[in-house]
């Protein structure tokens, strides 16, 4: 799809270029953005072949098993917090103790 430039006075004088966009890609299926149901003849825990992804996903989760996707986050190793050393927390217990004894106490 080519677009064709349209020329266009903002200003007595003045012109510019204006690009049209172009059309956006679409199917010739009906419906494009709509996601079927249906699936190759798969076969469940139950020993049946299932070729509706609802059904499916009904007798697993009715068996209790857990859908897994292919969703790529699921790999990213989880960030821990880094654990307090021992000087950090004597240096906080230290904080908390010289303001205790100058007379500051938790709200409540």
């Amino acid at each position: 799809m080519t677009t064709t430039p349209t020329l266009i006075e903002i200003a007595p004088g003045l012109f510019r270029v204006r690009k049209d966009a172009p059309e956006p890609k679409r199917s010739d299926l009906p419906v494009p953005n709509v996601i079927s149901d249906t699936m190759p003849e798969t076969e469940q825990i139950d020993g049946q072949y299932y070729t509706s992804k609802a059904k499916f996903r009904a007798v697993g989760k009715a068996n209790g098993l857990i859908e897994v996707g292919n969703d790529p986050a699921r790999f990213k190793p989880k960030r821990y917090a880094p654990r307090d050393t021992k000087v950090e927390r004597r240096r906080v217990l230290e904080r908390v103790v010289a303001e205790y004894r100058q007379g500051r106490r938790p709200k409540r």
